[in-house]
């Protein structure tokens, strides 16, 4: 009976440890160094009314990019920012055209 216990208890700690060991590497290791990037995307849906993208490039610590959003009252709204390192996010907001009155949502 003892042989039996000790037996189980070696075949417990061999499958244990193979939950216990660090897991192996899949493929090559990521490269590293300074994060280097672009991107960008519009979405323009005539039927909704939606019209939005943003873009962005950086390279290690600097990062500048743009976004815009067509609001309600018809306006575009575009921000132009810049990052740099530990200065913390720069952004510049414009609009472009005038506002149209705003539709009236939930009135009879």
């Amino acid at each position: 009976m003892a042989i039996k216990v000790i037996f189980f208890l070696v075949s417990l700690g061999a499958v244990m440890s193979q939950y216990t060991s660090p897991p192996e590497p899949y493929g090559e290791e990521e490269p590293q160094g300074p994060a280097q990037y672009s991107f960008k995307y519009d979405v323009n849906d005539p039927d909704s009314e939606v019209n939005f993208d943003h873009g962005e490039k950086r390279d290690g610590p600097q990062a500048q990019g743009s976004y815009s959003v067509k609001l309600p009252d018809s306006r575009v709204q575009r921000v132009t920012y810049t990052v740099d390192g530990d200065s913390g996010y720069v952004a510049e907001v414009t609009y472009e055209g005038n506002p149209s009155p705003s539709p009236s949502y939930g009135q009879a």
